[in-house]
Formats: structure tokens, sequence, C-alpha cells
């Protein structure tokens, strides 16, 4: 399938724009630390942005399908996003106003709770909180553990809610005990060996096990936190019946549900919010990336009765973003009237079952799977031996090993495309589609069709099919 080249795409480079590229890649490379995670796996310099396209130094255009990690609803420089920025510069508007009631934040929290689930909507509070999803997590972590006078916490295999301390015990790699990380339910890599509705319901069944477990030592926790949609997991849907049955295991025993829509929100998933898929509507939200139009703005949104924190209490010097707040509004408001989440869960249908086909075309292609604008290509040895239960057999029906190495090779013929994915799952297997909402069908194809021929470049050239460790 020939790569489809979109209208003013930039296939050669100037030898001068190239030099600038590559002294402000080897200069990064000098002065900042070894700690860069999307620096390391697309050496691009970007200077301008549109939409979907991005633009380098080097005078290349990509397709930009990361979109800022999710945090680009709108995609790249939106033109109701920038003026609602320009409109408060030019106003004289504090752009910090610490917790301050202010016009801006009125006008941002008014169209918060218009998007909300309705459920939480009637009865709820909204807590700002430091700027990025991290903190956003440990202050709903915090607020629960106050309303419940308890301390531990119900997590979810191969989570992820962060990298600040308290946000990090609650993710895949923690350690610490205060956390209970339990299955959670996948069809490819069923931990139970079994997928489907059965697999989900054993895991419904062992977290029911946990919370009764009337052993020494054992108490209720202080909340459970879930991701509609595991991303950086890997683009693991949760079944809207399982995700119904941790609504009513935790309504039951009054354990408040803490929902992680950093990723997954502002009609990401086909929906506004992903709960909204399975109906659920939990007590706690937390908020980021896509709620500040591009800007950095986190979140929690809780029900009034749990708002117990003591007047005062430290929640973060930069929560009072007034530029963020602003451009999060326009984001919110044309997203709502706009219908992008409907638009996103038709365009996203599509694109999943046209992908889906790569299965029957490279064996190296194990699953293809996702939600609304979410979507994952998991990776796979096919020439695998036996592994761990659930992981690997080779037979009919059975995952193969991830390969990390032939995602991480299929990335690379991406960006050699002129196509920007990412990476996620725990062993880096799976290449993550997160194109803006505003995507056309024109660029949704061309997607498709540079991925697929990345994924042939990568197969033909030995890309490496090796199994993760």
């Amino acid at each position: 399938m020939p790569v489809r080249a979109l209208p003013g795409a930039v296939d050669g480079t100037a030898p001068g724009a190239r030099a600038a590229h590559e002294g402000i890649l080897r200069r990064q490379s000098a002065r900042e630390s070894a700690a860069r995670t999307y620096a390391r796996a697309l050496p691009i310099v970007p200077v301008r942005a549109r939409g979907l396209t991005i633009e380098g130094a080097d005078g290349r255009r990509y397709l930009d399908c990361l979109s800022g990690a999710g945090a680009l609803a709108l995609g790249h420089n939106h033109p109701v996003v920038l003026e609602a920025i320009r409109k408060v510069l030019d106003s004289g508007a504090p752009l910090n106003a610490l917790d301050l009631a202010t016009p801006v934040k009125d006008a941002f929290i008014t169209e918060l709770f218009r998007t909300l689930p309705p459920g939480l909507a009637d009865r709820a509070r909204v807590l700002f909180c430091g700027p990025a999803g991290s903190d956003a997590v440990e202050t709903a972590c915090a607020l629960v553990r106050a309303a419940t006078g308890r301390t531990g916490l119900i997590a979810f295999t191969g989570a992820s809610h962060g990298r600040a301390a308290g946000t990090f015990d609650a993710s895949a790699a923690a350690h610490d005990v205060r956390i209970a990380r339990l299955p959670y339910p996948q069809e490819y890599r069923c931990p139970f060996g079994v997928g489907g509705e059965r697999g989900a319901e054993l895991a419904a069944r062992w977290t029911e096990s946990v919370l009764d477990d009337p052993g020494p030592g054992a108490s209720l926790p202080a909340g459970m936190i879930v991701e509609p949609v595991q991303d950086e997991g890997g683009v693991i849907p949760a079944p809207d019946a399982w995700l119904r049955r941790m609504r009513q295991l935790t309504a039951d025993r009054s354990v408040p549900l803490i929902a992680d829509e950093i990723q997954t929100g502002v009609g990401r998933t086909g929906a506004f919010w992903a709960v909204e898929h399975s109906g659920v509507t939990p007590d706690v939200m937390v908020l980021s990336k896509a709620i500040g139009g591009s800007l950095p703005l986190a979140v929690v949104v809780h029900r009034d009765d749990l708002d117990v924190p003591e007047p005062g209490a430290p929640t973060g010097t930069f929560r009072g973003n007034q530029l963020a707040m602003a451009a999060g509004t326009a984001t919110l408001t044309h997203v709502r009237e706009n219908h992008l989440a409907e638009r996103a869960a038709t365009l996203g249908a599509r694109m999943l079952s046209q992908l889906q086909g790569l299965v029957g075309d490279f064996p190296c292609v194990g699953e293809v799977r996702g939600r609304g604008l979410m979507i994952g290509v998991e990776f796979v040895d096919p020439e695998g031996a036996a592994g761990e239960v659930g992981q690997a057999v080779g037979d009919a029906g059975k995952p193969l090993p991830a390969a990390s190495e032939l995602a991480t090779a299929v990335q690379r013929e991406c960006l050699r495309r002129g196509l920007i994915v990412g990476l996620g799952s725990r062993h880096a297997g799976v290449v993550r589609l997160l194109p803006p909402l505003t995507i056309t069908d024109e660029q949704a194809a061309a997607v498709q069709d540079r991925l697929a021929d990345a994924i042939r470049a990568a197969t033909r050239c030995g890309g490496g099919t090796a199994a993760a460790p």
C-alpha cells in the first residue's frame, strides 16, 4: 500500500535547516538529563504546528498522533484556544491567581460542570491542585484517605497514575504494601488465561475477595482508583460490565471509587468522559491533560460529602493558571458544541476496524484494540515459545510474547514516513495512536497508510522480533 501524501507535505530538507536541526539536538543531548523520554525516541525539533501537523526545524512535516501525550484534544494551536488565550492576555487579568475567585475560573468551572456525568454534577465540588495529572492523583488519594480515615488503596495491574511519590505507589511498578494491585481484565493477555466475560468475572471475584477479606490486619481501603482505559498500560479498555461491578462493590462497602480520566477525558474515547460508556458515576474524577487546552491544568472533581480537607491545606502554587483555564474552557466548549466525542466514536470505530486488518496481514501484530481515538497496536514475536500463564504459548487463540524491539522499530519507521506515534504497555510493545479529535477522514487514511508501510519496512529490515524480557 503506497504512503499517502498530504497536501503541503515536505519531502526534502535544505542543508541549512538540517544543520540547525542537528545542532539543537546535539545541545539538548549535551545539556539535558538522560531522563528525557519522548525526545530520545523522537529526534525532532518542532518549530510550528497546527492541528495534526508539526513542522520541524529541518523543514519536514509530521502527522502528530501523540498529541502531547493526549493533552491536545483539538490538536496544535486551534483557533478557539489561541483566541481564548489572547483575550486573557489583552485584558490585563492576572495570569496566576492562586485559588482566588476570578471570572476566568468561574467560566471554566461552569463549563466543566456542563460536561460532567449527571450523577456527579448534581453534587460535585472541584478541587484545584498542582498543574500535572500526578498532582491530581496525589490530591485525590489524600482526599479519600482524609474522608474515610483509612489509608490503603486498591489499584490495578498495568496502571499508570503518574510519577510523583504517591502516584507512583498506585502504578504498576510500585511495591508499597499500602497499595493492593489487583488483576485488570483484558482479552489478549488475560491474567487468568481465559479472556472474555469469564476473565472479567474472575478478576471481579478476586477484587471482591480482597475487599471482604476477614483476615488479621485486613481492612477496607480508603479508595479504589481505576483507568476506564489503560492507555500507557497498552490501550486496554475496561469491560463495561466489569467497571459496573467495581462501582457496585465499592458502593456497597462505602469505598470511594476514583476514576482516572487524565488520558481518557474530553471526548477521547468517544464519550465526553470514558466512564459514561459503562454508565458508572464515580465518587471522584481526576482530570488533567486535555482540560487545559494544551496548557498545564489539573483538577479533582469529587462528591460533596468527601469535602473534608482543612481550609487552607496546600494544593499547589500554580493551581490558579488563568491562561490554562481560559484555554480549557474554550476546548471543553468546542468539544461539547461540535459533538467531537461522537465524531471520535464514529471515526475511531472505523479506524479500529480497518487497522484490525493488520492482524491478518502481519504475523507480528498480535492485536489491535482501543476505544474512540485511543488505539493500540500490539506487536509480538510470531516465533515465540511458551511463556508465563496468559502470555504466550503459541497455540491458536493464545497471545505470543511481546516484541518491544519491533514496536520501537515500527515507531522509528513511522517517524521516517512523517508519522509521530507513541509506545506503551509494560514491555513497550504497543504502538499508541492518540490523534486530535479534529483529525479529518483524509488525515486518518494517511495515518493508517503510513503505519502499515512502517510495519512492512520494519519487518522487512528485521526490525527485531525478540520477546521483551
